[in-house]
């Protein structure tokens, strides 16, 4: 059995990419403008969360899981910086939260790193 913080950020992962699905129009204004293809780049991250999630809580899959949320994490960095640079991407956050968010970025990569 897999210890249950893997089982966590699995379930975190798999709801995160549900979420892609369930309210996408949230999704599009935070994707910058040169990042091609909105819809389908929110569908598709959603998909790669969802299927990382149930890899990470597979004892067959975790390391390659593990590297590739890493992957995927890294990815979203841009979309973070984003958020800090356009007022709309924002979503009406207030500063300190959208300057946080970069740092537990690398905090859930760290996360991830446990089970490579």
């Amino acid at each position: 059995m897999l210890p249950w913080h893997q089982y966590l950020l699995g379930v975190f992962f798999v709801l995160a990419g549900m979420n892609h699905f369930r309210k996408p129009k949230m999704y599009e204004c935070i994707i910058p403008p040169y990042i091609p293809a909105h819809s389908s780049v929110i569908m598709l991250s959603g998909v790669a969360e969802m299927v990382l999630g149930f890899m990470i809580m597979n004892k067959n899959t975790v390391e390659t899981a593990a590297w590739l949320i890493i992957v995927l994490l890294l990815l979203f960095i841009p979309v973070h910086i984003y958020m800090l640079q356009n007022e709309k991407a924002a979503m009406k956050l207030p500063k300190w939260a959208l300057i946080i968010r970069l740092p537990l970025q690398f905090a859930l990569i760290y996360w991830a790193f446990l089970y490579t």
